[in-house]
């Protein structure tokens, strides 16, 4: 029987301080495996490090911005620091703002790319060696609009499309230095972003805030959005070792969001 378990493995999860980052740390810890938590809020960071703890896992705590160039080797030499060892990195970091394509400055498309992108690649490059060491697994997480790119949220579609070409990048490299390498890409997750970014169309168009749920709803043509937690146990599992021969993949999570072959 294939072992399944990330018990007594060290993760480092990004974007840890809320959403999918904070319910795929809990879930990793859940499962027995000690976590390095990164974002920016140090404060809310604490508060995952102790519900972490209180599941039984240990908890380590980096509070950082990725999208600075230093950010990564922080990250990996606090890890090795603490633990000795990396056996998984999961890329969650890097909220790209919903604004039209014609509508963004350069600055704000290098703000996407400095954080989502770049961090995520400075990261993994960082953590190569102790992930080799440990056989060890790579998560990207990125969204379904590389799949569907519209017009009005141009740089997430791009960014994540990017992140996607990445991830495939580094997987056939990490086929022949014994490290696994995808993507996981969710659909409309009712997190707390994307509460407020519907609360703000509530608002801008005059409607009740189910009534806007609803119509987004509707337009994605799915029955319900998606919870922080599901998406967290398919990481859950694809880092585990019952996942090892799965490599290179963009593992879609949207509720049928998505129907293209």
């Amino acid at each position: 029987m294939v072992k399944t378990s990330v018990s007594n493995s060290i993760a480092i999860v990004t974007g840890a301080s809320s959403g999918i980052g904070k319910a795929t740390a809990l879930r990793l810890a859940k499962d027995h495996a000690g976590v390095v938590l990164v974002a920016r809020r140090q404060h809310e960071l604490e508060d995952v490090a102790r519900q972490v703890r209180a599941a039984g896992a240990q908890a380590l705590v980096v509070a950082v911005d990725l999208a600075q160039p230093d950010a990564a080797e922080a990250v990996v030499a606090a890890a090795l620091q603490a633990h000795g060892r990396i056996d998984a990195v999961v890329h969650v970091a890097g909220a790209v703002p919903g604004l039209d394509v014609f509508a963004m400055t350069d600055a704000q498309w290098d703000a996407g790319m400095a954080l989502k992108f770049h961090g995520a690649r400075r990261l993994t490059l960082r953590a190569w060696d102790a992930l080799r060491a440990s056989s060890g697994a790579v998560v990207f997480v990125s969204g379904n609009a590389a799949d569907a790119p519209k017009a009005s949220m141009a740089a997430i579609g791009a960014i994540n499309a990017g992140i996607e070409a990445l991830a495939k990048a580094f997987a056939e490299r990490g086929i022949a230095d014994g490290i696994q390498v995808n993507s996981v890409s969710p659909g409309s997750v009712m997190t707390g972003r994307r509460l407020g970014m519907i609360e703000r169309q509530a608002e801008a168009s005059g409607i009740a805030l189910d009534d806007a749920k609803a119509a987004v709803l509707r337009q994605a043509g799915i029955r319900r959005f998606g919870e922080a937690d599901e998406i967290a146990g398919l990481i859950a599992f694809v880092v585990s070792p019952g996942a090892r021969w799965m490599t290179g993949t963009v593992l879609r999570i949207d509720g049928g969001e998505i129907r293209s072959v």
